[in-house]
């Protein structure tokens, strides 16, 4: 029979032969598309699943003034500065870490109510709850500098090198231009699909942003980039809430030395400040 003849197949071209082939193409296809589907299934339940707990070990105690609202909280040059709250009793304090000595202080005016407060350049910048006014005091004189204005309340308040990071007690962490505090823009912060609301004080740690939030013995740290927390610290053993004298003790303030890559943490009207080092999940 020629090879050319109609009625001469090749084994190549033989009709079960190309389904066989076409099934294991379809069949290989299919287990791409279900692995595919699979491996992004598993980064989405990673990325919306609660974020991881640290443990922490306490390294070092040291005493704090019990009649300090402390509402902010930075570390620098061997020094630790804090800003408390309350009106009538709002100021802003250089002290001294080992024996919690207060070397200087500025008294807020009586209607004023301090809140968070960061390092910028030369200068110290504090917050006010309701005001919605900061003001910028030198940094080794405590002299007044400038007072800026803001929308919202002002809660916590940390920088990035770039810009100001603020808190206002909702789970929206706002970055402003320093120069004049004019919002760049804004993260919305979660964890997993739960958004952290009552954001507090904030430090910025390791290229995260460290947050307590109110009345939670906790700080969630948070990616600069999208909100995401990235995981928790669980402080509740630094002063168990049932020995405490009031709901209104909480732990806020958070201090960070960078240049010993030591970690700070207090609360309003404790006797005590922790140096903490996180150990683990």
């Amino acid at each position: 029979m020629s090879i050319n003849s109609p009625h001469s197949v090749s084994p190549a071209e033989h009709p079960p032969a190309r389904r066989a082939r076409h099934r294991g193409v379809a069949v290989g296809l299919l287990l791409l598309l279900l692995l595919t589907v699979g491996v992004i299934g598993l980064m989405a339940a990673g990325r919306n699943a609660p974020a991881a707990i640290s443990r922490v070990e306490v390294v070092n105690i040291f005493p704090h003034d019990p009649e300090a609202f402390c509402q902010g909280l930075i570390y620098a040059d061997g020094s630790l500065y804090e800003g408390t709250g309350q009106y009538g009793a709002s100021s802003l304090r250089q002290v001294e870490l080992e024996t919690g000595r207060v070397l200087r202080q500025a008294d807020l005016a009586e209607r004023i109510f301090g809140e968070g407060i960061t390092l910028w350049g030369d200068s110290i910048v504090q917050l006010t709850w309701k005001q919605r006014r900061a003001y910028a005091f030198d940094r080794d004189t405590f002299a007044h500098r400038q007072t800026f204005r803001y929308q919202g309340e002002g809660w916590g308040l940390t920088h990035d090198g770039e810009h100001l990071i603020m808190s206002d007690g909702s789970a929206t962490l706002r970055f402003l231009d320093p120069a004049t505090f004019k919002e760049v823009r804004r993260i919305t912060v979660r964890d997993g699909r739960r958004r952290i609301d009552k954001l507090n004080e904030l430090e910025y740690v390791r290229g995260e942003i460290y947050a307590n939030v109110w009345y939670q013995d906790v700080i969630v740290r948070i990616s600069p980039a999208d909100g995401r927390v990235l995981g928790r610290l669980d402080l509740r053993s630094l002063w168990p809430a049932r020995d405490r004298p009031s709901r209104e003790h909480v732990l806020n303030g958070i201090a960070y030395d960078p240049a010993n890559d030591r970690l700070f943490v207090t609360g309003k009207n404790w006797p005590r400040l922790f140096e903490l080092r996180i150990v683990g999940q």
